[in-house]
């Protein structure tokens, strides 16, 4: 297939130079049209042919290969910057996402970028190509995707909203990673008691037993734990599945989900993280749409669906209610009971200057400072209380199976 330079314009008024496969100048004009380019020459190479298409063969870097699952976060946002940064640099919208899709690994935004790029290419919008892939790009990364495009920044709003990402992802790990630690105390913990109470404590019993000693009450109560786990040793791992299918099953329906959510909210330090956080990710993606442009009755829409606690979607519905009918934004937020005053007050001075945006990313901003202080404040306080309750369980071991030892040296005597 022949290969045509080609000067055109894009749609910021910068000159593009490159080079297109095409079947003739006319073809290559209608190409370089659906690219959102305004060609100035287009010029066939002399005696330059691109190679002959091959058909689909095995390990093509522009086949599809079969995968299953989600874009992790991260590939997500390398990948907005990535493109922020091409068209920054002032390449055209097609080419950036060619040379990304190429350098892209098998893999579910692979697939999904060959077709966003095909369409691209084919003259559809970059916003409508993203939005048939909703699983690898939510409305929020379309909205802001489409504000961009209408507003021609493009690169800034992908910039933005790779910031965005990151602040999230970073967010969500200094949560997990806080849990990591007593999490695995807590497995070691059980898994020794465990070992303990079934296989160890049924020998002392035995031993008891046959030396005709009178046992305790609290002696019986172990002896009589260590028959169950003893017994029925093999439902244990079955007890974290059906802790986990059942609180599927309540949170299956509205009412159940709310009011999980709702205890959630109201539990004593990790309630105040989860509230911090949901709260961060709402001012942090509100402000971040309405700065780029999206209205904010459509901006709510979009927030609503991203916020994960229920109690605190459905007070964001409220205030995007209350909108729509003319009312402000700090009134609802303060009847729901969701935000603390100072959030209200800073939303309410953010609406009279007419800077919300930029008030809710404060928000946002001071909102993960406290997340920050009381994961450390929670990892502060968990420490202490597991060897606390680790102590006492080994001193209850320890003086329930000393009780009758004691007793029986006291009869030898």
């Amino acid at each position: 297939m022949p290969v045509f330079t080609y000067r055109a314009l894009n749609s910021q008024g910068q000159e593009v130079r490159n080079d297109i496969e095409a079947g003739s100048s006319d073809e290559a004009l209608n190409k370089l049209r659906g690219m959102n380019l305004f060609p100035t020459s287009v010029k066939e190479k002399a005696g330059k042919r691109a190679a002959p298409k091959a058909g689909p063969v095995t390990g093509s870097a522009n086949k599809k290969t079969l995968a299953f699952g989600k874009v992790k976060a991260k590939q997500l946002s390398t990948f907005t910057r990535q493109l922020a940064t091409l068209i920054n640099a002032g390449l055209p919208i097609v080419r950036s996402l060619k040379i990304l899709r190429d350098q892209l690994k098998p893999g579910i935004l692979k697939n999904d970028m060959m077709d966003v790029h095909d369409d691209v290419e084919g003259g559809t919008a970059l916003s409508e190509a993203l939005a048939k892939h909703p699983k690898t790009f939510n409305k929020l990364f379309v909205n802001m995707v489409k504000a961009g495009e209408a507003g021609g920044i493009l690169d800034q709003i992908l910039e933005r909203l790779a910031q965005f990402m990151e602040k999230a992802e970073r967010l969500k790990k200094k949560v997990l990673s806080a849990m990591i630690y007593p999490a695995a105390v807590t497995v070691v913990a059980s898994s020794i008691l465990v070992v303990i109470i079934g296989f160890i404590v049924p020998k002392f019993e035995k031993m008891f037993t046959e030396m005709g000693s009178t046992l305790p009450a609290m002696t019986l109560i172990l002896v009589g734990a260590g028959k169950l786990v003893k017994e029925n040793w093999f439902l244990i791992p079955l007890v974290p599945v059906g802790i986990i299918i059942l609180y599927r099953i309540i949170v299956f329906t509205k009412s159940g989900r709310y009011a999980v959510d709702y205890v959630k909210l109201k539990l004593p330090v990790f309630g105040m993280i989860v509230s911090k956080s949901a709260l961060s990710r709402f001012a942090r993606t509100l402000g971040t749409l309405i700065a780029s442009g999206v209205p904010i009755l459509e901006a709510l829409n979009i927030v609503k669906e991203a916020t994960p606690n229920m109690v605190v979607s459905t007070a964001i519905g409220k205030v995007h209610n209350s909108i729509r009918e003319g009312e402000s934004m700090a009134a609802p937020l303060a009847a729901s009971k969701v935000c603390d005053a100072m959030v209200v007050n800073m939303v309410d001075v953010g609406e009279e200057t007419g800077e919300l945006d930029k008030m809710l990313l404060k928000i946002a901003d001071t909102y993960d400072e406290d997340v920050d202080a009381l994961v450390g404040g929670m990892m502060s306080l968990l420490e202490p209380m597991l060897i606390v309750v680790m102590g006492v369980t080994a001193g209850f071991i320890v003086i329930a199976l000393f009780m009758p030892l004691i007793d029986l040296m006291k009869q030898m005597k």
